[in-house]
């Protein structure tokens, strides 16, 4: 059978209304970076100890979620998957989205988004974060590449290649991105080689969890009802996903509890540290781990749509806390200086450092989702990213003669 793609058809109030929400949300992040700008940081509560704050959250979060968005798309087309070649499209669709939402999170959160060319024309190749300026520009074209080959006639010869070098530059790009907190020595919470292959095991639930979300968003709205056996098959993938990435963060904080000298890093995130230790116990563990996968764990999971919902949300609020616990945290733990030794200072040696987001980072922050929605609806509503049809008769069909054509 071939799979037919086709724009959104939501014509209806709702569909313009979000579109109207998510441009406010966008003129007020505008806004934002233009105070922000203006007036410097010090209006934020960002300071010396705490340099990188909400903000960073967020675009970790989107550009981990781009990373893992993508795994749909691998699984139909490198790993050979048939059943999720209707849905691969839009797969590509949301990395790219949520990467240059990612991207211009941090871009406007330096401060001087206008001194960026600076960064982009003068590398410091010791640094890591030069390196994911090639790593961004690279995993966005790569996978426009990948969606050029499904939808144009006569490219299905290419999308092998197309998607093979997507897969590596994926790995690539999240690897880079927990090198940034990785190769940070100095930090307790940050100086491990673990970071990197963590990062890459979590986005695989953050982007499936976006992903699913916005399949069914889109379907409900495009009167394109969704098989029981699609979703029984994104729900299994999700629990792996999860049960993956909450391996690596059991490992993560083994591995820290096995050398002395995180010893005090770890009481404090895991016992001592306020609010760090409920985000990570009730957030991270409980909400994003052990009650998504009751949800899904169940026989007939594909019927039960507000569990996959529900269990969808809470893997986006474990990921938000995680994330929090992970960048936030981890600068609030006082810097060890000299090992073994106690320093006092009149700056800040040795004390907790406190922070409190300000309603100025948490508009950066959603305007950074805005962002990568409102790309997401013009897509949808634009170009053919959305299968014809998804119900179990017609991916059982795509399962013995699988083609792609857009309309």
């Amino acid at each position: 059978m071939k799979i037919v793609l086709r724009e959104l058809q939501a014509t209806t109030r709702g569909y313009f209304q979000l579109l109207a929400v998510l441009a406010v949300i966008i003129l007020l992040f505008g806004a934002t970076v233009l105070y922000i700008e203006h007036h410097g940081h010090i209006v934020t509560s960002m300071n010396n100890q705490i340099v990188w704050g909400l903000p960073d959250v967020f675009a970790v979060f989107l550009l981990l979620s781009a990373t893992g968005a993508l795994s749909i798309a691998l699984m139909a087309s490198f790993f050979g998957k048939a059943e999720y070649r209707p849905v691969a499209p839009l797969s590509g669709l949301l990395a790219i989205a949520m990467l240059l939402a990612g991207v211009m999170m941090l871009m406007f959160d330096l401060g001087r988004p206008d001194r960026a060319n600076l960064a982009m024309m003068n590398f410091n190749f010791k640094s890591v974060l030069a390196w994911n300026l090639f790593l961004y520009s690279g995993f966005a074209g790569f996978t426009a590449f990948y969606l050029w080959t499904l939808m144009a006639r006569g490219m299905q010869r290419f999308t092998l290649l197309a998607i093979s070098l997507a897969f590596v530059w994926r790995i690539g790009l999240t690897t880079g991105t927990g090198s940034i907190y990785g190769f940070q020595v100095a930090r307790q919470a940050f100086d491990t080689a673990l970071m990197a292959p963590m990062f890459i095991a979590v986005s695989l639930s953050y982007g499936l969890a976006v992903f699913v979300l916005v399949l069914m968003l889109a379907c409900r709205s495009n009167a394109c009802a969704i098989g029981d056996a699609m979703m029984a098959r994104l729900a299994r993938l999700q629990a792996i996903f999860i049960a993956v990435g909450m391996y690596f963060v059991l490992v993560y904080h083994l591995t820290n509890r096995y050398f002395t000298r995180h010893h005090d890093f770890e009481d404090f995130i895991l016992f001592s540290g306020g609010i760090y230790p409920l985000l990570f116990w009730l957030g991270v563990v409980l909400l994003g781990g052990i009650l998504p996968l009751l949800l899904l764990l169940q026989p007939k999971i594909g019927q039960m749509r507000q569990r996959i919902v529900a269990s969808m949300f809470l893997v986006i609020v474990g990921a938000f806390a995680m994330l929090y616990v992970i960048i936030i945290g981890g600068q609030a733990f006082p810097l060890v200086l000299f090992p073994g030794r106690q320093v006092t200072s009149t700056f800040h040696d040795g004390v907790i450092n406190l922070y409190t987001p300000s309603l100025l980072e948490w508009m950066l922050g959603f305007g950074g989702l805005a962002i990568a929605g409102l790309i997401v609806m013009i897509g949808l509503k634009l170009l053919g990213f959305l299968p014809n049809r998804l119900d179990d008769t017609a991916i059982e069909m795509s399962l013995t003669k699988p083609a792609v054509a857009a309309t």
